[in-house]
């Protein structure tokens, strides 16, 4: 007998035809003697409607009634999915977040999960139940339904999984596992049987957008192994674990590509405070500004000016928040009486990742020689030890997506 996670995406609950398909296998797999804990998303857009729908009677609405709102996809989902189970003989039962033992940080919308009760959980599993929990929330220390930020139903399936001491945590959705690139852009991109939990970490952070980057932050901390999967044909997907696992299972380390994966993020765009004051402090207040709006800042590049103690600065911001911080920008701009503030949304970013980059030099080389013969002119770089991001146009992305994935041979990658 086994003890079993499970997790299912939006679109693999997305209609009452997929629950009951998801209800027939749970029975078989509970036939069988294993113990099931089943974690839910909102059905297909759900959770998009309810925001629409929240927006059109708030302008500004109450943190605390949104988590309220927003929680009940999921239980819609749950409560569901134990009905289909009860009505083909298989004993069930669906529980909220805070019901199932899972507390977050007093924080609304974003939290993250503190610990995990098992009691409710366990004496649920002995009576021979199949337990179907609302993922991506929890309660606070005031009882408070929190839900933990859009994608959290995954890093709650994680964190349930490692609290179970499950062996691993199978995750269902609707591609069937990690590919060395996005395969609607790249036909020769090839699923990936094992990847990092650094490589994974990198690719969901970068736009890869299989798992959510909290759920391999939560995976990695405790060693839980992700099974990540499709939701409609029964076959392996990709496993996600930590290198010495892998290598374990297929050898020595040192074998390993450089390049394992190339990620494509359309959501960025560029802004530029130039001839800001080349002295101590400059960045501090531009990026505080920014902290304080709660936009996250990623790349950040910093150049001397030809006109002396003078520096230009550029960073990226999520396309959603260039607005905003063009705005905050501005007011410290002229606080420190930089010259302006500039900015492009026609941008985008492509980056190579991979563990190997490690031990094998001349990876950004052969990037970097790969743009340059096709006269694509690069306008950010960062790095670090398992990634080679760049700024482009966002017309190149794609071209340079499938480039990329020639130059180093990823349709090879094992």
């Amino acid at each position: 007998m086994a003890l079993i996670v499970h997790k299912y995406g939006g679109t693999s609950v997305g209609t009452p035809e997929k629950i009951k398909d998801i209800a027939q296998k749970l029975k078989t797999l509970k036939a069988q003697g294993n113990e099931l804990v089943v974690i839910v998303s909102a059905m297909g857009h759900t959770t998009d409607e309810l925001i629409d729908l929240m927006n059109k009677v708030a302008d500004s609405p109450d943190h605390r009634e949104y988590d309220m709102l927003i929680s009940t996809g999921e239980q819609v989902s749950a409560s569901l999915m134990a009905m289909a189970l009860i009505d083909i003989g298989c004993p069930a039962v669906s529980l909220t977040g805070g019901q199932a033992g899972v507390v977050t940080e007093d924080i609304y919308k974003k939290a993250r999960i503190k610990h995990i009760h098992l009691d409710r959980l366990k004496s649920e599993l002995k009576a021979g139940k199949v337990v179907i929990i609302t993922g991506f929330q929890g309660i606070d220390s005031k009882g408070d339904i929190i839900t933990i930020g859009r994608g959290g139903s995954d890093t709650s399936a994680v964190a349930i999984a490692a609290a179970l001491k499950a062996d691993v945590c199978d995750i269902y959705t609707d591609v069937d596992g990690v590919y060395t690139t996005d395969p609607r852009i790249c036909k020769t991109a090839k699923k990936l049987k094992y990847v990092s939990y650094e490589e994974m970490l990198e690719l969901a952070s970068l736009g890869a957008q299989v798992l959510h980057p909290r759920s391999v932050e939560c995976a990695s901390i405790y060693n839980m192994v992700i099974h990540l999967r499709s939701s409609t044909k029964d076959i392996e997907g990709t496993y996600i674990m930590s290198p010495q696992r892998i290598a374990k299972e297929v050898g020595k380390m040192e074998k390993k590509q450089a390049v394992r994966g190339i990620a494509l993020d359309e959501n960025v765009a560029k802004i530029g405070v130039l001839k800001v004051p080349d002295k101590p402090g400059i960045a501090a207040k531009i990026f505080g500004a920014l902290a304080t709006e709660s936009i996250n800042v990623d790349m950040i590049v910093q150049s001397i000016h030809s006109a002396g103690a003078l520096a230009d600065m550029a960073f990226t911001v999520e396309r959603a928040d260039l607005k905003k911080a063009v705005e905050v920008a501005n007011i410290v701009a002229n606080e420190v009486k930089a010259e302006e503030v500039v900015s492009d949304a026609d941008v985008c970013k492509v980056s190579l990742v991979g563990i190997g980059m490690v031990s094998q030099p001349g990876t950004a080389a052969r990037m970097f020689e790969t743009l340059s013969k096709e006269k694509i002119n690069i306008q950010m770089i960062a790095t670090s030890e398992i990634k080679i991001s760049c700024v482009i146009k966002k017309e190149q992305g794609k071209r340079v997506v499938q480039l990329l994935h020639d130059a180093f041979d990823l349709d090879k990658v094992s």
